[in-house]
């Protein structure tokens, strides 16, 4: 070979390395994440409909026709009490339309329970464990917080995952002078370019949105939320801190007396009641919190102790009108109210990418965007699946070849892994995989002929 066609050749060779270095991680990328991307999609579809899951096959405890005035709140709290005998009033959720129940969360040895109260009538429409709530556990289950903290911290690995796989996936989509797989689907379905073209165009098509929807969903997670939260908190990014300079505080955090609290609020502390003397009652703060313009449906917390405090929360599609306010128990004073207005750049920004992303913000174009969004996340992993399958040598896992300019495949392993660093639970899933990758391709052993 001469000089001059040894020149020409690098740049080919270089890219055909390149190439397959990025399909290896590909490769590993959706081996890894593949059955829990498929549970995402699967219960993220149903989470985005929940309101209209809950007006149909749970319209004997969701739906009531409206009739008159509603009861007092306390009225409803105490039939949901009474409905459950030896329990105590955790939280009471206004309707939040006309057609609507009232939702009360009881408390009991054996745990809480929500109980549905016809605001109108009084009547107990339904009692359900809070663990057993449908919603309650398509949520979980879409966090795998379900099935304990090891897990969850397996989703917030897959998100920065799924991040991976959209960059690499949409490098090997890209055109490369083919005449298909691009935005068209070559051959049948018994054939495997068939099933390697719809994966590829089906990912490069949702490809921005499953980007949005793996970076929307990463600040819910446990580990890198709580930190990004703490950071926009401290550096006057989240929520106004300065509002709690001047109140006492308790050791709560409001997510642990809200059902379901706003993420930029979810770690700030709650205060304590400064007052003394008799308790204003439930209904003075609902009525408080209608009087200060408060969104309909928000949810009221009880205090569980002398110095404990009110606390009206709504965090409604229009993140505009996400609202906290903590009262005193004994003066009915709100001893702090914050706005979505209040908030800082980071955690508007933030709150929004959640609206969105639970298919809130927009209405229905937002449920059916997101909706198409799992859809093709499901066809993607499929569509992977099979393709894999027909490609694999029997009795093999088929991983794609070790790129022959190994030095682009290590440029290529440390920039992902500077990606981990950002994501420092997906990085320690990276790192775990390259090394056992690295064994494995090092050590000879039977598993050499497995992974090849």
């Amino acid at each position: 070979m001469t000089v001059s066609s040894m020149a020409s050749g690098k740049p080919d060779f270089l890219r055909l390395s390149l190439y397959r270095a990025v399909w290896r991680w590909h490769f590993f990328a959706g081996l890894l994440v593949i059955p829990f991307m498929l549970n995402l999609a699967v219960t993220g579809s149903l989470y985005l409909f929940k309101d209209e899951i809950g007006n149909t096959i749970f319209a004997y405890r969701n739906v009531v026709q409206p009739r008159g005035g509603t009861l007092a709140p306390s009225l409803l709290t105490g039939n949901a009490m009474a409905a459950v005998p030896g329990s105590k009033a955790l939280r009471y959720q206004s309707p939040g339309v006309k057609t609507q129940s009232a939702r009360v969360t009881v408390g009991t040895p054996a745990g809480n329970v929500v109980v549905f109260v016809d605001p109108y009538s009084g009547a107990v429409l339904d009692k359900v464990g809070e663990q057993e709530e449908f919603n309650w556990v398509v949520r979980k289950i879409h966090s795998l917080e379900y099935f304990g903290l090891a897990f969850n911290r397996i989703v917030e690995a897959v998100g920065g995952l799924a991040l991976v796989l959209v960059i690499t996936g949409i490098y090997l989509w890209w055109p490369r002078k083919q005449t298909g797989g691009v935005i068209s689907v070559r051959g049948t379905p018994d054939r495997r370019v068939f099933w390697r073209d719809l994966h590829a165009v089906t990912g490069a098509g949702a490809g921005a949105l499953i980007f949005f929807l793996a970076i929307s969903g990463m600040p819910w997670s446990g580990y890198w939320g709580d930190k990004l939260n703490t950071t926009l908190a401290t550096n006057g990014l989240g929520y106004p801190a300065q509002l709690w300079d001047n109140v006492p505080l308790s050791k709560l955090q409001t997510k642990q007396v809200l059902g379901i609290s706003g993420w930029t609020v979810e770690n700030a502390s709650v205060p304590v009641s400064q007052a003394a003397g008799t308790p204003v009652g439930l209904d003075q703060i609902v009525a408080s919190a209608n009087a200060l313009g408060m969104a309909p449906g928000f949810e009221v917390s009880l205090p569980s102790c002398k110095g404990g405090v009110y606390t009206a929360a709504v965090f409604p599609g229009d993140t505009m009108q996400q609202r906290t306010i903590h009262f005193d128990q004994y003066s009915g004073k709100p001893l702090i109210d914050i706005k979505f207005s209040d908030y800082g750049t980071g955690a508007k920004a933030v709150e929004l990418g959640i609206s969105l992303h639970q298919g809130q913000y927009w209405g229905l174009a937002n449920q059916l965007a997101m909706l198409a969004t799992c859809l093709a996340i499901i066809l993607a992993s499929v569509s992977a699946v099979i393709m894999w399958w027909k490609r694999r040598p029997s009795g093999r896992l088929g991983v794609p070849p070790m790129p022959q300019q190994q030095s682009v495949f290590a440029c290529l392993t440390l920039i992902i892994l500077a990606f981990g660093i950002v994501f420092p639970l997906t990085g320690f899933a990276i790192l775990a995989m390259l090394v056992l990758d690295q064994l494995i391709t090092r050590i000879p052993s039977p598993l050499q002929r497995v992974f090849s």
